[in-house]
């Protein structure tokens, strides 16, 4: 599976972007996906998930009720809504494909978009 994520950018606090991760290669239904990001000179954290069906959604607690993960398998895309965004969300952003349908094994990685909110 090759993930293309994009939709990053320069935004200011409390605005608004939506991140979008189209795969190819392998349909995106047999996936959980997920996204995650990495601020500078911090690790990685997960973000969000989604299972296959997109029936089941998690989040991170600082993420909730401000980030929405969605799919949409016919387009094989995934997508990920910020809203209410703050200085601290500032990262790169990657998407990320599981090993299987309700896994949480992320095996497949994107080459990531970067975020930057400004205060």
């Amino acid at each position: 599976v090759q993930l293309q994520a994009s939709g990053g950018g320069l935004v200011q606090a409390g605005g608004s972007l939506r991140l979008s991760c189209v795969a190819s290669g392998r349909t995106l239904s047999r996936h959980a996906m997920g996204w995650f990001r990495q601020a500078p000179g911090k690790e990685r954290e997960f973000v969000a998930a989604i299972s296959w069906s997109g029936s089941n959604t998690y989040y991170e607690d600082s993420v909730k009720g401000r980030f929405t993960i969605s799919r949409d398998n016919a387009k094989n895309t995934v997508y990920l809504q910020m809203n209410s965004l703050k200085p601290e969300d500032t990262a790169v952003y990657y998407c990320a494909a599981a090993a299987g349908p309700t896994s949480s094994d992320y095996v497949y990685w994107g080459q990531g978009t970067q975020v930057t909110v400004s205060s």
